[in-house]
C-alpha cells in the first residue's frame, strides 16, 4: 500500500522511478526540482466540480498522468514543500483511480529536506507521452455521508485532522481531534519516529484493530495522515471524502467545545 520512503532510498532509484513535484509550477521552475522531476501542480489535480468531493475526475486526471508519461503500474514518488501535505493528496487521488498502491510512495521531508543533503536542477526533463487508463479500484477507501453517519453510533473512531481551534468551533459529532502535523517533525520536515506517533495515536485511541473514519475540511489533510496510517499497517481506513464541508452543507450536527 502507499508508503513512505526516505531521501537516500529515492537517491539510489532516481533513474526507476517516476518524481511528481506537485508545488505550483513558478516554483518548479524558478527554485529547481529533483533531477528527474515532473510538474503536477496541485491546482492541476484539484477540482471544485468533477468526482466524489474534491476529486477532478477521472478523464482530467489520466490526462495528467498521461502528459507525465507514467502508467497505472509505474513507481511514483510524490513530494511538494509543505512537509508531505499537498504530495499526499496526489497519491491518494491516485489510488483512488486506480494506481497500484503499492507503486505509490511519499518523500519523507519535502523540497527543502532534500535540498539539504541532495542535488536539485532547474533541468525539464523529456518525457514520451503515455496513454494512462483509469481503472478504478474493486474496493475503495472512500465513504459517504450516510456511512460516517452510521459511524457515530458504531465501534469506528472519526478523526478530525484538523487544527484544535477548528475542532473546538466544530467537528461531527464524537470525533476526536489530531492535527495532521502533530505526526510531522519541524525541524526535519519528515515524519515523527514510529514510536512516538504510536503514542500520539494511541493516546486518542486510534489503533490499528479498529475502523479509523478521517475528515477534515476539503480532504487535503486527511490525505497525509492516511498515508501514515498506511505506512504503519492499519488496513482498516476510511476517506470521507466529503468531509466537513459537506457534512455542514447538508445540515448535519456538529459539536463544540467551550
Amino acid at each position: 500500500m502507499t508508503d513512505i520512503v526516505a531521501a537516500e532510498w529515492l537517491a539510489d532509484r532516481l533513474p526507476n522511478v517516476h518524481v511528481v513535484d506537485v508545488r505550483d509550477a513558478w516554483e518548479y521552475e524558478g527554485i529547481g526540482h529533483l533531477p528527474g522531476a515532473v510538474s503536477i501542480p496541485f491546482d492541476a489535480f484539484r477540482a471544485s466540480e468533477g468526482d466524489e468531493g474534491m476529486l477532478p475526475g477521472a478523464d482530467v486526471f489520466a490526462g495528467l498522468l498521461s502528459e507525465a508519461g507514467i502508467a497505472p503500474d509505474e513507481e511514483i514518488v510524490a513530494y511538494d514543500d509543505t512537509h508531505g501535505v499537498f504530495a499526499a493528496r496526489f497519491l491518494v487521488t491516485a489510488e483512488l483511480y486506480g494506481h497500484d498502491p503499492d507503486c505509490l510512495h511519499l518523500l519523507d521531508g519535502d523540497f527543502s529536506a532534500w535540498q539539504r543533503e541532495h542535488p536539485t536542477t532547474d533541468n525539464v526533463p523529456d518525457v514520451t507521452a503515455s496513454d494512462y487508463e483509469i481503472e478504478r479500484p474493486g474496493k475503495s477507501p472512500l465513504v459517504d455521508l450516510e456511512s460516517v453517519r452510521a459511524a457515530i453510533d458504531g465501534d469506528a473512531v472519526i478523526v478530525d485532522t484538523r487544527e484544535r481551534w477548528e475542532y473546538e468551533e466544530g467537528h461531527i459529532p464524537g470525533a476526536v481531534q489530531l492535527d495532521w502535523r502533530d505526526l510531522v517533525e519541524d525541524d526535519t520536515r519528515g515524519i515523527k519516529p514510529d514510536d512516538e506517533i504510536g503514542a500520539i495515536l494511541e493516546s486518542r485511541g486510534i489503533t490499528p484493530e479498529k475502523r479509523i473514519v478521517l475528515y477534515c475540511n476539503t480532504a487535503r489533510r486527511i490525505s497525509h495522515t492516511y498515508v501514515v496510517l498506511r505506512d504503519l499497517g492499519y488496513d482498516d481506513l476510511a476517506f470521507y471524502e466529503g468531509s466537513l464541508t459537506e457534512w455542514e452543507a447538508a445540515g448535519e450536527p456538529v459539536e463544540t467545545v467551550e
